[in-house]
């Protein structure tokens, strides 16, 4: 068990690490004793009120037990066969899939099966008030914002574009580059580059999202942050229960949030953040 305060980090150095741990059963339960119940998607086109942009969402979930895991993928990527292939299997065949969003989900749902977001596994929950989708955006935002230790004028990084975590950065007095892979404009006709690693050499801290996980693109940001010693945050719907691994190994922080997300309920909600040992505010 882990000891109550403890952060659920191990010797964990890459995501290959973490993966071959679980499957060796080193962290819990043999994978191949656990069964995912069911597999569900959940797609979401969204236009807040006074954004002249909107966009679209989907996320691929598997119910193990208690605990749900989740991994973003780009809308219209999953085939239609992918639930099939997750009902009923066993993580450990799951972690082996050929599709990296089953292979993370079934890594998330097996460590939130091992390691809620407690306060006995390194988590301090922050709640998100009732609202429309914009005002708990904002509020979300905000949560991670402040994991960032930045001085005004620093730099950060925004590796998927999020408005209000762009918001909240000017609101600090940050500047940023915002990214995505899919490159365009931001909602103040901000160019955003597709480069994430070619621009974060420029930036003082990089802000994650867990998406990363999923394309493949958060290990050599996270190596990047590693070797030149720079922040990197991460806010994580996809592998909320798999970043907080890496505390201490390149990460310095994560706002985690598992399903439900934000944006699927007006009512009040919780995001789990953890911190590296000592430096909790």
């Amino acid at each position: 068990m882990t000891p109550a305060g403890a952060l659920p980090t191990a010797t964990v150095r890459t995501y290959d690490d973490l993966v071959a741990d679980v499957r060796a059963g080193a962290l819990g339960p043999d994978p191949r004793t656990l069964r995912v119940a069911v597999a569900f998607t959940t797609r979401q086109a969204v236009r807040h009120e006074g954004r002249g942009t909107g966009y679209r969402n989907e996320v691929l979930s598997l119910r193990l037990a208690e605990a749900v895991g989740s991994c973003a993928v780009e809308p219209g990527e999953l085939p239609d066969g992918a639930l099939d292939d997750c009902v009923g299997a066993d993580v450990a065949a799951l972690l082996g899939h050929p599709l990296p969003a089953v292979r993370v989900a079934a890594l998330d749902a097996y460590l939130m099966h091992v390691a809620p977001h407690t306060p006995q596994h390194g988590a301090r929950s922050v709640a998100l008030p009732a609202g429309s989708s914009l005002a708990k955006s904002r509020a979300r935002a905000r949560a991670v914002v402040e994991l960032l230790d930045l001085p005004d004028g620093g730099t950060v990084l925004v590796v998927g574009v999020v408005n209000s975590l762009l918001e909240a950065l000017r609101s600090r007095g940050l500047g940023y580059v915002p990214c995505d892979l899919k490159g365009g404009v931001t909602e103040w006709g901000e160019p955003v580059v597709a480069d994430a690693l070619a621009a974060a050499g420029s930036c003082d801290a990089l802000l994650v999202s867990g998406m990363t996980l999923g394309n493949g693109t958060f290990e050599p940001l996270r190596a990047h942050a590693l070797r030149h010693g720079k922040q990197l945050v991460l806010f994580a719907q996809t592998g909320s229960a798999v970043l907080p691994r890496f505390l201490g190994h390149g990460v310095t922080a994560v706002c985690a949030e598992p399903y439900p997300f934000f944006w699927l309920d007006g009512g009040p909600g919780v995001v789990h953040r953890y911190r590296c040992p000592g430096g909790e505010r």
